[in-house]
């Protein structure tokens, strides 16, 4: 038995060997013979589906590629430079402070360069561009590049911050351009298609619906009549086009709503996008290129949204149109005859749905023309010929429209002039002398200290107020603590605001 053992183990060597080789030559001879171990596998070929329906698809697919390859050549990608200079303390270049510092405190370059892309559109074959005030404001290099990876150093003609359009030139000839659409006719539901360069991903093309028109938003600009689309729209679009299916540009893409959750934190598509209607932005254009500014149309009345009580009161149906609340003296509408409470419905024969969008179509027409109103005077349809004038420079709002203030301490405030009908629908004395907050950010310094949508702003820092002008000037020197004087339902209350907000001191 010992022997056995023994033997086993010094002999297992081999043995393990031996059966290694044994195995290694049957596997030989089954693969020479044309055998394996493993079962044979091949990919299975499926059958691509046909019929009428998918030929109706195939026929939408080669049409979008064919809007795709005429519009993309017309697209350009922007990229702007801005040179910010940095304030640095007078002791970091103070001997007797290096003296006990010496260099712990780094240099702070005099000059930083931020950069910025966007989209844009060509529009003429000579080199004019048609993009978004934003991408190239305060730029001091613009750089531009085709579809075909040429490059241009681009140069600003003309900007209008109050529409958010811009036109740059570069110098080049023989250039494909973009056939411009009328915006008019769109519908919702109507396809879209938007080009752009979104996070820097050169010609990227989306494709989605017309969602609503009409639209405004926020503050992004002062004259809002949008196309909202769910075509994906993300930061780089900015300036592109919004193309119908005829592959004509309908909009240029200007902004979307976003709940910041891009790369970095920057804004990214969540499926409502806006772009400004061509029909707007061509107006724009042709006056920044011919003149380097922009002449709009002027009526001349202070106008309000409806709601269901005023439509009620000035017997409307409904809460369709703008409520004139006050007509300058000698205005064009003063002098054609519109009335103070007179409800306009539709300019031009185009159906008026807010008080934006009547701002946005009587800005778009040019100083003299004649423009017709189809106006509701209590309840009884009228109809007025009107010849628009030009709308002054300084005019912050048409007719006294809401106007808001983004910096200092009053920030986050939206008011509008107080007319009678708004005084009657708020309580407040017959005598009340004020502006109207019509909308105020939550997180402002003046919601934390207490005012609310409604409160009449009476005076600011003792200063009365009287118009949105007046206003906007004592808001805009509003920096430190600010006294305000409101009027609550009749009630007259001081309030002191701080500029980092928190409780009110009121009395």
């Amino acid at each position: 038995m010992r022997f056995g053992k023994r033997f086993l183990r010094e002999n297992l060597g081999g043995l393990s060997l031996t059966l290694i080789g044994i195995l290694i030559l049957g596997l030989s001879m089954m693969l020479y013979q044309g055998h394996s171990l493993f079962p044979s596998f091949a990919l299975a070929q499926g059958k691509a589906l046909d019929g009428p329906d998918i030929d109706i698809l195939e026929r939408q697919n080669e049409a979008y590629e064919r809007i795709a390859k005429s519009v993309t050549p017309a697209i350009v990608a922007i990229q702007s430079t801005q040179v910010i200079k940095v304030q640095q303390s007078p002791f970091l270049n103070d001997p007797f402070f290096r003296q006990f510092f010496g260099n712990m405190f780094p240099q702070v370059p005099q000059e930083q360069r931020e950069h910025a892309l966007g989209s844009g559109v060509i529009v003429s074959s000579d080199g004019y561009i048609l993009t978004n005030n934003h991408v190239i404001a305060k730029a001091t290099d613009i750089s531009v590049t085709l579809s075909d990876k040429r490059t241009f150093k681009g140069k600003v003609v003309g900007a209008d911050p109050q529409t958010d359009i811009a036109v740059i030139k570069i110098d080049s000839s023989s250039l494909p351009i973009a056939s411009l659409g009328d915006s008019d006719v769109l519908h919702v539901g109507d396809i879209v298609m938007a080009f752009g360069n979104p996070f820097g991903l050169n010609f990227t093309v989306t494709r989605g619906a017309v969602s609503a028109l009409g639209r405004s938003q926020g503050e992004i600009e002062q004259f809002q009549d949008f196309i909202q689309t769910d075509a994906a729209i993300n930061p780089g679009n900015s300036g592109g086009a919004l193309v119908n299916i005829h592959g004509q540009v309908v909009g240029i893409n200007t902004a979307i709503l976003s709940g910041n959750s891009g790369p970095e934190g920057e804004a990214s598509f969540m499926g409502i996008g806006f772009a400004i209607p061509i029909n707007m932005a061509k107006h724009v254009m042709e006056d920044l290129i011919k003149t380097g500014k922009v002449s709009r149309g002027y009526l001349g009345v202070e106008i309000e949204n409806l709601n269901d009580g005023l439509a009620k009161q000035f017997h409307v149906p409904d809460t369709a149109g703008a409520l004139v609340g006050d007509v300058t003296k000698d205005s064009p509408a003063d002098k054609a005859g519109v009335k103070t409470g007179d409800v306009i419905r539709k300019l031009n024969g185009q159906t008026v749905s807010d008080r934006d969008q009547l701002t946005a179509m009587v800005t778009n027409l040019n100083p003299g023309s004649e423009a017709t109103l189809d106006i509701l005077r209590d309840g009884q349809p009228m109809t007025i010929k009107v010849t628009l004038g030009e709308r002054p420079a300084d005019l912050s709002v048409m007719a006294g429209g809401p106007s808001g203030v983004q910096q200092g301490t009053l920030r986050g405030i939206t008011v509008q002039n107080l007319t009678p009908a708004i005084r009657d629908q708020l309580g407040l004395p017959p005598n009340a002398v004020g502006v109207v907050i019509s909308q105020l950010d939550p997180n402002s310094p003046a919601a934390q200290s207490g005012l609310q949508e409604g409160d009449l702003i009476e005076s600011i820092n003792r200063h009365p107020v009287r118009t949105v002008g007046d206003f906007q000037k004592l808001a805009a020197e509003a920096k430190g603590q600010t006294l305000l004087r409101i009027n609550r339902q009749g009630n007259g209350v001081f309030v002191v605001i701080s500029p980092e907000g928190g409780d009110g001191d009121g009395q």
